[in-house]
């Protein structure tokens, strides 16, 4: 066979190669650039989720606490400087490849600082000092200079502070101080004179620089009355070496910052072993820390989750090109039966028929499928990646291999299959070996989805190979069993219209009941299964999202804080938009009594919860979401309050014979003074406001004081609901922070603590940080990718399956408008034959699809993508709209090919060339 020949062929024929190079190029371009896109989005998800990490969390700190150096210590900054650059290089590379930045600084402890300007009235205050790198590039003077950088040096230590500190205590440039130690007796010693020589402004507060702690650009306040303000004062090496040789305790550290735009998603557990590796080979006397590590793991697990989802989905797509590569060559070579036939007659050999056939699609397939490759390498892909995975390589040869042999095997099949008889006749659709094979393949679905739900998913990160083929497997066996279950329907249907008026209901059902749509049927279920998998699991991960949001945040807006006073609750619904507000008080760790004299129960602690369930389920209902606030809290109140507790803390009561459920022992918990006594109501997984890791809970309706006890309680936080006008963020935390200031001044408390701000958490700010950071938009173009493409790909399967009977619908047809069928009856007899097969398989993909998900739950790791929160699937009102409508673009979708192959065919010509025309 010469090369022009082939081509004369493939010319001939060249709507039937068209399709065939079109579903290879698709193929090729679809296994070459979804994984670079997929890559990319990955590295953005990576980089970006790690940018909104703290810069603190992402340092690797060596530290050295201070200590006092032997006598004789001379230049001691000048020996730990080099270590920085030191330790890093003993780093394993994966770790030293994604440091940037990186800050050495040498402290010393804290001594009593006095001075003319800092009076009785302000209070005590700790100076410690500091000398560090990259100080003068980070900040600019507005006062004097950087210390050792004057005219002449001051016998005295000379420091330069932030103006944020420097204002509040009165000093400038020139302030003359005095630091010195004291010893427990009192006594003072190793004291200096410091001399305030510059005062500077930093360029960014939030560079990484200012975030040695304590912070050298405020002070730090005291932990409580009496005690003292603390200061860092910057200086030079000079001057902190001047105070180590005085016997003043100091300390190193080093710190590497990881930049995020280093990161990359296929290196992530070689980082993160890496990290490891240099906890364990630290060296000695320095103590390693690093958070660095919890955020890339929680990336990582959510990666590794999305990934096999995206298997799954990738899966299915792919089955279904394959699928219509195999249609599309069947296609073409049933409609050279002919051809083939005559070549057997002619005396050629099934040999020669198949090298005629492997010839001509070697001329054309491998050619596209190298022009996919190219293409889907030009999509972008991650520039910190290694271009297109090795995977993805031998996935497109195999494709290309499959769809270069499609043909021939296909043109083996059709020229076996010889010429002439109907081969719509249900006698056709059976046999032995046709009916071993399906219960084979059927049973291997069940088998292989039994073992998968019994081993679970595997550890690692590969993509594991039962669970990408058991939702491919399990939707063919459905087809197959839907291909042998509907013709019987219409059958029965077929018997009913016989006896009813017309031919055409008769005719439709009778030739839809015959049709032999087995490969096309198949291709349509495993398209629409596909698309319905991404629709149910993305609608599962959004509700799962939704849920634990609103265990963090179970109204429009929480604020939590320390204490507040008790008139805070009116302040804040006083303010616009606010429609109701409820107290909450958290208190954690509290122990369990067995009495109200604080004899221990031997039950351990809890973490314990006040609401009121009324006001509780208010809030929830006026902010829209499904919140249920069980009865039980509102039980009976006269011997104990009942309370709503964890498992492991009711079996913990249990075993110590606490708070039972008739109250005749009740348990009894400290709340901020108050003795009150608790009774097990019920017990729950989880209740909103408690944390995720908590196991061990008491939530307790609020208590009727002072009946219950001798102090008013002050609530910890506040749940509001808000009207269509959103609240205020920022007046909120100041009504809360006015309010919790009320309260320490209030004289309920003396001393203690002092109060951090109040944090204000609005419900939907934390449904967008839960919902549009990680791996979030690699998910969207997964779901979005399969959802299009399996619609697609089910309506060009539907166009195979229509195409695949049309020659013998055409020649019906035109024998019956000879007969005088009208167009508008026509259009009846062509609407009722390709319905069934149309709603068959649109409904049997959708019940599929949707089904997968509820199987595969146990090994996808849905919850690594809603925070822990388990994702239930279930059926949406918007998921069968979507089927249905699908079902009907579908049927006019084949209506539509229909009609237009027939016009293409033109009927008349088709009953006069023949039955085989």
């Amino acid at each position: 066979m010469s090369v022009l020949a082939v081509a004369r062929r493939v010319r001939a024929y060249g709507g039937h190669f068209l399709l065939l190079t079109v579903l290879t190029l698709v193929t090729a371009v679809l296994v070459t650039g979804v994984p670079r896109l997929a890559e990319r989005l990955s590295g953005q998800g990576l980089r970006q989720q790690m940018a909104d990490v703290p810069g603190i969390r992402r340092d690797l700190l060596y530290s050295r606490a201070p200590e006092i150096q032997p006598p004789g210590t001379t230049r001691y900054t000048a020996f730990h400087r080099d270590a920085v650059e030191d330790l890093s290089a003993g780093m394993p590379p994966v770790v030293r490849e994604v440091i940037d930045e990186r800050w050495y600084a040498a402290d010393t402890g804290f001594a009593r600082l006095k001075g003319p300007e800092l009076t009785r009235d302000k209070g005590l205050f700790d100076l410690a000092l500091r000398t560090t790198t990259g100080l003068h590039e980070a900040a600019t003077l507005v006062d004097g200079h950087w210390p050792g950088q004057g005219t002449r040096r001051e016998a005295a230590v000379e420091i330069a502070l932030a103006e944020p500190v420097a204002r509040p205590l009165g000093v400038r440039a020139g302030s003359r101080l005095r630091a010195a130690l004291y010893r427990p007796d009192g006594s003072e010693y190793a004291a200096a004179p410091v001399v305030v020589v510059g005062v500077f402004r930093p360029h960014d507060p939030a560079d990484g620089v200012w975030d040695g702690l304590p912070s050298a650009l405020r002070l730090t306040p005291p932990v409580g009355d009496g005690q003292p303000f603390q200061l860092v004062g910057l200086t030079d090496p000079v001057g902190l070496d001047n105070r180590v040789e005085g016997g003043w305790a100091a300390g190193v550290s080093y710190r590497y910052r990881v930049d995020p735009d280093r990161l990359a998603p296929g290196r992530l557990d070689a980082l993160i072993a890496g990290l490891s590796q240099v906890d364990r080979e630290r060296p000695s006397g320095l103590h390693f820390s690093q958070g660095v590590d919890i955020p890339l793991r929680q990336y990582a697990d959510a990666l590794a989750a999305a990934r096999t989802l995206l298997a799954v989905i990738a899966a299915g797509v792919l089955a279904t090109l394959a699928g219509l590569i195999v249609l599309a060559a069947g296609l073409a070579a049933r409609r050279r039966r002919d051809e083939y036939v005559l070549l057997r007659a002619r005396g050629g050999s099934a040999l020669t028929v198949v090298r005629r056939g492997l010839a001509e699609s070697a001329l054309v397939v491998p050619a596209a499928a190298g022009a996919g490759w190219l293409l889907g390498g030009l999509l972008p892909a991650d520039p910190l990646g290694g271009g297109t995975p090795g995977p993805a390589v031998r996935l497109a040869a195999a494709a290309a291999l499959l769809a270069t042999v499609a043909l021939p095997v296909a043109v083996l099949a059709a020229q076996r299959g010889g010429v002439g008889g109907r081969r719509d006749l249900l006698r056709f659709r059976g046999g032995a070996g046709r009916l071993t094979a399906e219960v084979t393949l059927v049973g291997l679905a069940v088998l292989a989805a039994f073992l998968l739900r019994r081993r679970g998913l595997p550890l690692g990160g590969e993509v594991d190979p039962l669970l990408v083929s058991v939702p491919v497997l399990l939707a063919v066996a459905a087809a197959l069993l839907a291909l042998r279950a509907y013709p019987w329907p219409l059958r029965l249907a077929s018997r009913l219209a016989a006896r009813a008026r017309g031919a055409v209901a008769f005719l439709g059902t009778a030739r839809a009941g015959r049709a032999g749509v087995a490969a096309p049927l198949v291709v349509v279920v495993l398209a629409i299964a596909t698309a319905a998998f991404c629709g149910v699991v993305a609608v599962g991960i959004s509700d799962g999202r939704d849920r634990a949001v609103t265990r963090i945040v179970p109204a429009d807006a929480l604020v939590a804080g320390d204490r507040f006073a008790p008139d805070t609750v009116a302040a804040l619904g006083g303010l616009p938009g606010v429609r109701a507000v409820t107290p909450v008080l958290a208190q954690p760790g509290q122990r369990l009594y067995a009495d109200a004299d604080g004899r221990p129960g031997g039950a351990g602690e809890a973490y314990v919860l006040l609401v009121e369930p009324a006001g509780f389920a208010e809030v929830a209902r006026r902010s829209g979401l499904d919140v249920t606030v069980p009865g039980t809290l509102r039980g009976d109140r006269a011997t104990a309050l009942p309370a709503l507790v964890s498992p492991d803390f009711a079996a913990a009561l249990a075993d110590a014979e606490l708070a039972d459920r008739a109250g005749r022992r009740p348990g009894w918990v400290d709340v901020q003074g108050n003795r009150l006594p608790l009774r097990v109501a019920g017990t729950t997984p989880w209740f909103p406001l408690v944390p995720a890791d908590v196991t061990r809970f008491a939530v307790l309706p609020w208590p009727q004081l002072p009946a219950d006890g001798p102090y008013p309680l002050a609530p910890t936080g506040f749940l509001l609901a808000a009207g269509d006008r959103p609240v205020d963020p920022v007046a909120l935390a100041r009504i809360a922070e006015e309010g919790q200031a009320r309260y320490q001044s209030s004289g309920a408390v003396t001393g203690g603590k002092r109060p951090l701000p109040p944090r204000v958490t609005t419900w939907v700010a934390e449904r967008e940080r839960l919902g549009g950071s990680g791996v979030n938009g690699l998910l969207v173009f997964g779901f979005a990718a399969g959802a299009v493409g399996g619609a697609v790909l089910g309506l060009l399967a539907l166009a195979f399956a229509v195409l695949a009977g049309a020659r013998g619908r055409g020649q019906v047809l035109s024998r019956l408008r000879t007969m005088g069928l009208s167009r508008r009856q026509w259009r009846g007899l062509l609407l009722i034959e390709l319905a069934p097969l149309v709603v068959v398989s649109v409904l049997t993909g959708a019940v599929v699809g949707a089904l997968l998900p509820v199987l595969l739950n146990p090994v996808l790791g849905l919850s690594a993508f809603t925070g822990g929160v388990p994702v239930t699937v279930r059926f949406e009102p918007g998921l069968v709209a979507g089927v249905l409508g699908l079902a009907v673009l579908a049927l006019a979708f084949a209506v539509a090919v229909e009609a237009v192959n027939n016009r293409r065919l033109r009927l008349g010509e088709v009953l006069r060339l023949g039955e085989e025309s």
